[in-house]
């Protein structure tokens, strides 16, 4: 069992400058980091979420440029913002940050409001997200704790609860409530920081160089990698579909996804459960209102989502016009302002239009 808070830390006590003094050192260079208003620490935080560091820098300083601020963002036509959120998938994320932004637009007078408990209640905000914000934004003694900081604190504790209860995550939250200095906001992004760059996922910790080994009893008792303890992943479920690529004269087919489930609302290629074989796939084509079509198969593709994975025949054809209830859109378009998910982008990708436009 891991030992109480209290003794826990009493042997922490100095562990907070340690962490400042190396994150003073070694932090990366990274735009939020940069003036953290409220709103730019919201933005990254939402965007980091199931999220490389790398991958979101680029949309991140994209989506400041276009939605500068909480009214921007309240107003933004939705079109635009998913398109400024193509390619970084977990949609709901960008609908949730919408949804927010209009709330404070109403409720706050367009400003980020103040208290943990009042950024807590907007919505797509979760613990974690709020207690950022709080600390980074607002200076305010709330812990934040991710899966960074769930990775660092059970090694350096030794904590073998499984990560995914409440109360093991609640245990954290209280010691580190117990740790937080003055500099708050730093102090739990040095956290964040040791996760991400030292006490590393999906791999060997780097313990020979981190900053606070010495208050690690992970690494004191040689076993740093038995934590955290996670549940057993389940068995991604495996979907079979067939995708079409359906070419008017240059410009392509695509259809909406329901407003509910996965990728809700979002453009899609025309799509039917299941893998389809030449015939089955030349007589769905006839079936929306194409004759003397010409279809021809294109190489598979795969794509992952958390919990299901689709794997997709591809069939491109030519028709001799728009026609069905399609909305048709050209490269251009499909480049400026249409967003696609990235599912499809594999099977856009072998797209050759027959005329450009």
């Amino acid at each position: 069992m891991p030992s109480s808070n209290h003794d826990q830390a009493q042997r922490l006590a100095q562990f907070p400058d340690a962490m400042l003094a190396w994150y003073d050192n070694e932090k990366r260079s990274l735009p939020w980091r940069e003036n953290p208003t409220p709103y730019r620490v919201w933005i990254s935080e939402i965007m980091l979420q199931q999220t490389r560091v790398e991958a979101v820098i680029g949309y991140y300083e994209r989506f400041l440029s276009a939605l500068p601020d909480i009214h921007a963002l309240a107003q933004a036509p939705q079109e635009q913002l998913m398109k400024l959120w193509e390619g970084l998938g977990y949609y709901t994320r960008a609908r949730n940050l919408q949804k927010a932004a209009q709330v404070m637009d109403q409720q706050y007078a367009g400003q980020f409001p103040s208290t943990y408990d009042e950024i807590r209640a907007l919505p797509g905000i979760g613990d974690y997200t709020a207690g950022a914000i709080a600390s980074i934004a607002f200076s305010l003694k709330h812990p934040a704790v991710d899966g960074n900081v769930l990775r660092v604190m059970t090694r350096l504790t030794a904590d073998g609860g499984d990560i995914s209860k409440p109360a093991t995550k609640q245990r954290i939250s209280s010691l580190l409530t117990g740790l937080l200095p003055d500099r708050v906001g730093d102090f739990n992004q040095s956290l964040m920081e040791l996760g991400a760059t030292v006490c590393i996922p999906n791999g060997a910790p780097a313990c020979l160089i981190c900053p606070v080994r010495e208050y690690c009893l992970g690494f004191s008792q040689g076993s740093p990698e038995d934590y955290p303890v996670k549940p057993k992943k389940k068995a991604r479920t495996v979907e079979e579909h067939t995708v079409f690529l359906l070419d008017a004269g240059g410009r392509l087919a695509l259809s909406k996804r329901p407003e509910r489930g996965l990728l809700a609302g979002m453009w899609e290629l025309p799509n039917v459960p299941g893998c389809l074989s030449q015939e089955a796939a030349e007589q769905w084509v006839v079936t929306q209102g194409f004759s003397h079509a010409q279809v021809c198969r294109l190489r598979s593709c795969r794509h992952i989502f958390t919990h299901v994975e689709w794997h997709m025949s591809v069939y491109a054809a030519q028709v001799s016009q728009e026609a069905g209830s399609f909305f048709w859109a050209g490269r251009q378009a499909l480049h400026d302002s249409v967003s696609l998910p990235s599912a499809f982008r594999p099977a856009l990708a072998q797209w050759e239009p027959r005329n450009q436009s």
